[in-house]
């Protein structure tokens, strides 16, 4: 009882902007791990070599989805849609565009994570899936499954690995803080 005391009160405005600063800096931060780690897969007959540069923004578009998905499990008892569009109005200036520009980006977005991880529901897979297919590693697969144009299974195992570091701990925030 004594641990709900002492949490923090945030408000949605706070809350936002340090979960768009954060994850801005991490996916700078990180994405060129995951580059490393795709251009260096053993799942590949030759590297993709792709640079630091190529589908930044797209992994930060996913990185999003997948945060915001995880945020909807964790504030059942909040007013979650209150949240999500504080996120989406700072993103949307960071991207420089319309919150509703913003808002369909991310709904084509996660269209095509759903799409291609049809009929899954762990999302973990269906960001590492959507990176799969977004920065086309199909061609970059041995014969039997570039074949079937599906993902090596031991690959998405390993880039989901990588992408947890991504994605917020709400739980965990949720005992530090409390909304306002």
């Amino acid at each position: 009882m004594l641990g709900f005391a002492l949490r923090k009160k945030i408000n949605q405005h706070k809350l936002a902007n340090i979960f768009v600063n954060s994850l801005i800096e991490v996916v700078e931060n990180g994405h060129p791990e995951i580059i490393e780690m795709i251009n260096e897969d053993p799942a590949f007959v030759y590297s993709p070599n792709l640079s630091n540069k190529h589908y930044l923004n797209q992994f930060l578009l996913i990185v999003i989805v997948g945060n915001l998905e995880f945020l909807k499990q964790s504030f059942q008892d909040y007013d979650v849609d209150a949240i999500e569009n504080e996120i989406i109005e700072k993103f949307a200036s960071v991207f420089d565009v319309t919150p509703q520009k913003f808002k369909s980006l991310l709904k084509n977005t996660k269209a095509f994570i759903d799409h291609n991880n049809y009929p899954s529901k762990n999302i973990l897979y269906g960001l590492s899936k959507a990176i799969f297919y977004k920065y086309k590693l199909n061609n970059y697969q041995e014969s039997y499954f570039k074949s079937m144009n599906t993902p090596n299974p031991l690959f998405l195992k390993r880039l989901d690995e990588l992408l947890i570091n991504f994605m917020w701990d709400w739980d965990m925030f949720l005992k530090r803080f409390k909304l306002n």
